[in-house]
């Protein structure tokens, strides 16, 4: 439903305090867990709980002069299908162009993804944006050449723990070499939890620096105060190493991946 129907705000404050309204959730599911028999009271308490910081979601609601459900409106209006949708990862213990369940904690409902190998991450990206349509991307914020702050994300040649002070300082002043990441290390740094299951943001175009290197425009959702208003670059070689999972129309894959993982 649009944001003019229902905002998600019930308190009288511009942005949420999500802190507390899931530190309260949290502690309703724990106490829920702790008993050995559920009363069917259980899930209106904590919908009751939910509502009080977001507000009732409206069962009806108009846009532009029409009445609508929230499923009308995702019919009519959104018109997304989610069957066109598919999920993709990469691992090396998977047969590749086959359907695995990723195993990361995002994943609670064991979907399943199409496993493909290390490049064809940013070979899919790169036909996607071509062809006009934008990618989910599923990644890990947690390394120290991922800055929110100067909105930048790459693989420092050398690691941070052997870096100079003065290497620190300028880790993200003009374009610096990167390491080059196998599939094998890849592999390794998502085994040993080097790499999370972080954050999920919006991959929306690509642009060359000035030595030439390509980077992706990315969209993020945690505000507007960094050095690109909302925006970071991520490096080819930064999304090859430390992506997850991405999300896309099956119209952004080429024929011959498509034929590759069996979908129409």
């Amino acid at each position: 439903m649009p944001q003019s129907a229902y905002t998600g705000l019930h308190y009288g404050t511009t942005r949420n305090n999500f802190g507390e309204m899931t530190n309260m959730l949290d502690a309703m599911l724990g106490a829920v867990v702790k008993g050995k028999t559920l009363t069917p009271n259980w899930e209106k308490a904590y919908t009751a709980a939910m509502d009080s910081y977001l507000g009732e979601v409206p069962e009806k609601f108009d846009y532009n002069g029409k009445s609508y459900t929230p499923r009308t409106f995702a019919d009519q209006v959104i018109g997304i299908n989610p069957d066109d949708y598919v999920g993709i990862a990469s691992v090396t213990d998977h047969p590749y162009y086959s359907q695995f369940v990723l195993l990361i904690p995002d994943n609670w409902s064991f979907d399943r993804f199409y496993n493909v190998k290390m490049n064809d991450l940013t070979d899919i990206i790169d036909n996607a944006l071509q062809k006009g349509y934008t990618v989910a991307w599923a990644t890990d914020v947690s390394e120290k050449g991922f800055s929110w702050k100067n909105g930048v994300a790459y693989v420092p040649e050398k690691p941070f723990e052997e870096m100079t002070d003065q290497e620190k300082s300028t880790m993200f002043v003009g374009p610096k070499p990167e390491l080059k990441v196998t599939p094998e290390e890849r592999q390794k740094a998502f085994d040993n939890w080097q790499t999370t299951d972080d954050h999920g943001m919006h991959i929306v175009g690509l642009v060359k620096d000035q030595s030439g290197k390509e980077y992706y425009i990315v969209k993020n959702s945690w505000g507007t105060t960094n050095d690109y208003h909302g925006y970071l670059y991520a490096s080819k070689e930064f999304v090859r190493y430390k992506t997850t999972s991405l999300m896309l129309h099956k119209d952004g894959l080429t024929k011959d991946l498509k034929s590759k993982i069996n979908i129409k």
